[in-house]
């Protein structure tokens, strides 16, 4: 067997070996992603580098970084500590939202801009009408999920002052009244929003170049802004009530005893197909790429 075959076959199971530990919330092996991205370089490599030839692995040395940095601790590690939650005077965090969200999504939004810089050019009319179309659900759920949210506040704390005139405080939970609420709200959904709309407009570009394979895998990363957004809103303090309008939270699909992270693994497997594909499309093997991008029309 070839070795760009090879290694591209490795990346794959390296990756299906990731998510099952995510699934079953116990790694199989610690270092799978990590593993997996690698191969994925070293197929990038041995099948071709696109020009520019530093695009794909500029793309993927974020991606890399992010993989060692959120590696699963060693078992057993971790079981025993303290854990602070702070004292009464403890203030809102505002940016709990947003970083939240920029953890779990910075060396995608830095790949996307990579690529996006790489293969920057015009699409062609119907693949920007496709973004456009594409790009609706996406900001209509973040207003949604908003918009709610925000109303839930505005209710919740109207009723707490007419009964005791203070901010309402949420059991065992921080203060928070709507004034704090809503900004944290617009920073929480900047970072997930903003790699949807990259990874669509990536996904327009590659389209116009003719590598459908990449585009398909940059349409995922846009996907994958959805439960990042649930998953922010979630980091800042608001009624529960609110909730019923996430789709995409850690409990959208049930957890169970034997599958305790069902929602956090279906998410990792859109991500590294989403990885998977475009770095497959972008390489010199793949024989449906055109060498420019095709003008408006």
């Amino acid at each position: 067997m070839r070795r760009a075959p090879l290694l591209l076959i490795l990346a794959a199971l390296s990756a299906v070996a990731h998510v099952v530990g995510v699934l079953v919330a116990a790694p199989l092996w610690r270092g799978a992603e990590v593993l997996s991205l690698a191969l994925l370089l070293g197929y990038a490599v041995a099948a071709g580098l696109p020009a520019p030839r530093w695009a794909v692995p500029a793309a993927l040395v974020p991606l890399v970084v992010d993989a060692v940095r959120t590696m699963p601790a060693e078992p057993g590690a971790g079981e025993t500590g303290w854990l602070v939650y702070g004292g009464p005077d403890t203030g809102f965090d505002v940016t709990a939202g947003f970083d939240a969200a920029f953890a779990g999504s910075w060396a995608a939004l830095v790949a996307v801009a990579v690529l996006l810089v790489a293969f920057r050019g015009r699409g062609r009319r119907r693949h920007l009408i496709a973004a456009a179309v594409a790009a609706a659900p996406v900001v209509g759920y973040t207003a949604v999920r908003v918009a709610d949210v925000g109303a839930a506040v505005a209710a919740s704390t109207r009723v707490v002052e007419v009964r005791t005139e203070t901010t309402l405080t949420r059991v065992g939970g921080p203060g928070y009244d709507q004034a704090e609420v809503v900004p944290a709200l617009v920073l929480a959904v900047l970072p997930p929003l903003a790699l949807a709309l990259a990874a669509l407009v990536l996904a327009v570009l590659l389209s116009g170049r003719g590598r459908r394979l990449a585009a398909t895998g940059a349409a995922l990363l846009a996907v994958l802004a959805l439960p990042l957004l649930d998953a922010a809103l979630a980091a800042v303090p608001h009624p529960f009530e609110a909730d019923g309008t996430a789709l995409f939270a850690w409990y959208a699909i049930t957890p169970t005893a034997a599958v305790p992270q069902p929602m956090a693994a279906l998410t990792v497997a859109v991500e590294l197909t989403a990885y998977l594909l475009l770095v497959t499309g972008l390489t010199r093997s793949h024989r449906a790429a055109v060498p420019a991008p095709a003008a408006a029309g």
